[in-house]
């Protein structure tokens, strides 16, 4: 297996194609979209584009969906959930269909969305990820960091290192067998780094740091932060729509 780390959805190769793509977002989207599945949702759509996702919105009835999202961190005006992982409660979301959103985190699916097979990450299930990659064969592994508007984002880098960790003590290998680039080298030094205190890496990154400036996140962090918190691995089912797989 070899595994390409992609900081931004800019940075992931114009051409060829992987087996498989791993999506991460650690504050916020990905989180939030495994703990929505983990909670009951039926199915996460995600768009780039808030035009996209209204009038896709309007194939289901208002009592079956929700539609949730941000920009620059704050809520959406007129949308019933924001982008917290610890707002999808089984109360809110079970049983529906979100429409998702998000500055950076849905870009990044979206430039992924042809690849045969598609998962989302986080701190929160990176042995639920690497379980399924193994599953799949997957030979040629992209893992695309959504980054800050086209910039590098620690905090994602940090979770693509997790999971460079987490598959290679699945597969008994040496992580440095699996880095296909030297990003991924970087990214799994950096969670050697910081593996020990995943929640200050985050509030030390430049999202983390707007995310305080915005208001008392703390629970988002703490969520955030939960190493293998989550036993789901999302995904793509068809173009753009996730649920378990």
């Amino acid at each position: 297996m070899n595994l390409r780390y992609c900081p931004t959805p800019e940075a992931a190769p114009a051409s060829g194609q992987p087996d498989a793509a791993v999506v991460i977002d650690v504050l916020r989207a990905t989180t939030t979209i495994g703990w929505a599945l983990h909670n009951g949702a039926a199915a996460v759509h995600v768009f780039a584009h808030l035009d996209a996702l209204r009038q896709a919105a309007t194939a289901v009835s208002q009592d079956k969906r929700l539609l949730a999202g941000e920009r620059g961190g704050r809520p959406l005006e007129g949308f019933d959930l924001g982008n917290s992982p610890v707002a999808v409660t089984p109360a809110v979301v079970e049983g529906k269909e979100l429409f998702l959103s998000t500055t950076n985190g849905t870009r990044a699916l979206e430039r992924v969305q042809a690849v045969p097979r598609v998962f989302t990450c986080s701190l929160n299930n990176l042995a639920a990820v690497a379980a399924r990659l193994r599953a799949v064969a997957a030979g040629q592994v992209w893992i695309v960091g959504s980054g800050w508007e086209g910039s590098y984002s620690l905090e994602d880098s940090l979770a693509a290192g997790a999971l460079l960790h987490t598959m290679a003590t699945a597969l008994g290998s040496d992580p440095q067998t699996l880095c296909a680039n030297d990003e991924m080298t970087a990214a799994g030094a950096l969670w050697q780094v910081w593996r020990h205190n995943p929640e200050a890496c985050l509030r030390l990154a430049t999202h983390g740091q707007r995310l305080q400036r915005l208001g008392n996140h703390d629970r988002d962090f703490c969520c955030c932060a939960a190493v293998n918190s989550l036993a789901v691995a999302p995904t793509q089912v068809r173009p753009g729509v996730f649920g378990l797989g």
